[in-house]
């Protein structure tokens, strides 16, 4: 990756309004994190990485602290539970998420469309190039978890797909 690429990024990153994007290749990780605190600029890290590296080590968050649970936060818990039978599929990318090929086009998908693995989902741009995102299940759409042009992160949730 040379410096043009990694500045289209970090422009890309600062449109997108993600706080934080983290890239990492065989060869290099970078850190670009936007909107700090205050009026202080954004901060970009270019690490490069040993050849030799095979695994790169997970840093586990803390526990979350317990409290008192609300009818609110139990309506999400159950939410939640509901969810866990469906399958997610999630961004392989980040880019501007797209539900239609062109503008005047139809929609990819709906919610409660039937789907086939390999049918296209949606199309996600990154860096001027249109990536079509393929499913890797069959199943019905449940729910579509991203507004049409929304800037989406790496691994991400899209869509929720009800395999059965």
């Amino acid at each position: 990756m040379d410096i043009k690429e990694i500045q289209s990024l970090i422009k890309f990153v600062a449109k997108s309004g993600a706080s934080e994007v983290k890239l990492e290749t065989d060869d290099i990780k970078i850190t670009i994190r936007t909107g700090a605190i205050g009026n202080a600029p954004e901060t970009t890290y270019v690490q490069q990485l040993p050849v030799a590296q095979a695994t790169i080590p997970q840093v586990m968050a803390p526990p979350p602290i317990e409290a008192a649970s609300t009818p609110a936060e139990t309506a999400a818990t159950d939410a939640a539970e509901d969810d866990s039978k469906y399958i997610t599929i999630k961004s392989p990318i980040i880019g501007t998420f797209y539900r239609k090929p062109a503008p005047d086009k139809p929609s990819f998908v709906e919610v409660g469309s039937d789907i086939a693995k390999g049918d296209v989902l949606c199309v996600i741009e990154a860096m001027k190039l249109f990536n079509d995102i393929e499913s890797e299940v069959s199943g019905k759409i449940v729910k579509i978890l991203v507004d049409d042009s929304s800037p989406v992160e790496f691994d991400q949730p899209l869509f929720l797909v009800d395999p059965s």
